[in-house]
């Protein structure tokens, strides 16, 4: 099995052949069917690395299977710029939207990117101009390691005007005077769409530094408001996960939205409410709580989730403070009110303006 440009590259032999289908996860199916028989599938480059073997592992068992790498795209594409590998950011979006690059747009930032189609080489400079990266540098990289091997420079904001054909990859070195997003907690509220209802950026560095994200874990965000909190752990890795849950379906919408728009659509948006929502979700390693607190919601956190889980829950009511509070004193954990005033004007000249004070329980079970 194989795509059809690669069967025909095959000497003469006596085997089926089967085209594999776009698109990709049509021809898993088709493959399986052939369990128990000698089955060889082609695919380019090195299988595991934004590679089809990844997607075959899940279903098949050890010793099932044998792989034999080739050289990858990202080698062959760094040979030909010579770049460094190791300091060059690879992205593999054959059936992914390019807004997972908006974490990775820096100034100075090499990307090689592997794209779906030749039509995509479009798009790709378009999204790049779109978002104030017009004057980067883009290699258009065709059928390399064969023959037809082709490359091709251009400005993103030039457009494109030659016909690319499949497969192909861009290198690209970014510059321009877009808007980077920062690598520490605690990004501008402007990067967020919020009708108001969102952890503002200093008790948001604030409550990720007590969430503690570490590599492959899963949040649940309870009460998502704008996402916020959710986007930004999964910003601090690729391996990290979250679920965010929000009872109000114009916040959840935008929720999804604002994740789409900053890279990192693999969050799960639950519409609902908890504790109800929660029940067939998967089991987190740390919960954040930023609305809908109350005793109902933390009795059945406590009953239902693991020994080790971190919960953080933050309060800006008398009620919920006072419901915190309590359950300190009951359950232990750390207690700790943020009081933040920012410099405003005041007749003439300047004072201070007191934000409502936020009170944070954190605690591991």
């Amino acid at each position: 099995m194989g795509a059809q440009r690669q069967l025909a590259l095959l000497p003469p032999h006596g085997a089926e052949l089967v085209t594999w289908p776009v698109p990709f996860a049509d021809g898993v199916d088709i493959l399986l069917k052939y369990r128990g028989r000698r089955v060889v599938m082609l695919a380019s480059g090195d299988p595991f690395w934004f590679g089809a073997g990844t997607s075959m592992m899940g279903h098949l068992a050890p010793g099932e299977w044998r792989a034999l790498p080739g050289v990858s795209t990202f080698s062959l594409a760094a040979n030909v710029m010579g770049w460094a590998l190791e300091t060059t950011r690879c992205f593999g979006l054959h059936a992914a939207p390019l807004t997972r690059l908006r974490p990775a747009l820096a100034a100075g930032v090499r990307l090689i990117v592997l794209l779906r189609d030749g039509a995509a080489v479009a798009t790709l400079a378009q999204y790049l101009t779109a978002q104030g990266w017009g004057a980067s540098r883009i290699s258009v990289l065709e059928s390399l390691g064969g023959p037809q091997a082709r490359r091709s420079d251009l400005r993103a904001a030039d457009g494109v005007t030659d016909n690319h054909a499949h497969p192909v990859c861009a290198a690209i070195e970014v510059a321009g005077t877009g808007v980077a997003l920062p690598l520490a907690s605690g990004r501008p509220d402007a990067f967020f769409d919020s009708d108001g209802t969102m952890t503002k950026r200093p008790v948001r560095a604030l409550t990720l530094s007590a969430l503690a994200p570490r590599p492959f874990e899963h949040l649940w965000d309870i009460g998502g408001g704008s996402g916020s909190i959710a986007i930004e752990w999964l910003l601090g890795d690729p391996s990290l996960s979250a679920t965010t849950i929000e009872r109000n379906p114009t916040r959840a919408a935008r929720i999804a939205s604002n994740a789409a728009a900053l890279g990192v659509d693999r969050l799960q948006v639950i519409e609902g409410e908890a504790p109800t929502a929660l029940e067939e979700l998967q089991t987190p390693d740390c919960v954040f709580i930023g609305g809908g607190l109350s005793d109902d919601l933390l009795t059945w956190l406590e009953a239902t989730l693991p020994a080790g889980t971190r919960l953080v829950a933050n309060a800006v009511t008398l009620e919920s403070e006072a419901l915190l509070t309590q359950t300190q004193a009951r359950r232990g954990g750390d207690l700790l009110r943020i009081e933040l005033a920012r410099a405003a004007p005041l007749g003439s000249g300047r004072g201070w303006k007191a934000n409502y004070p936020i009170v944070q329980w954190s605690v591991t079970l």
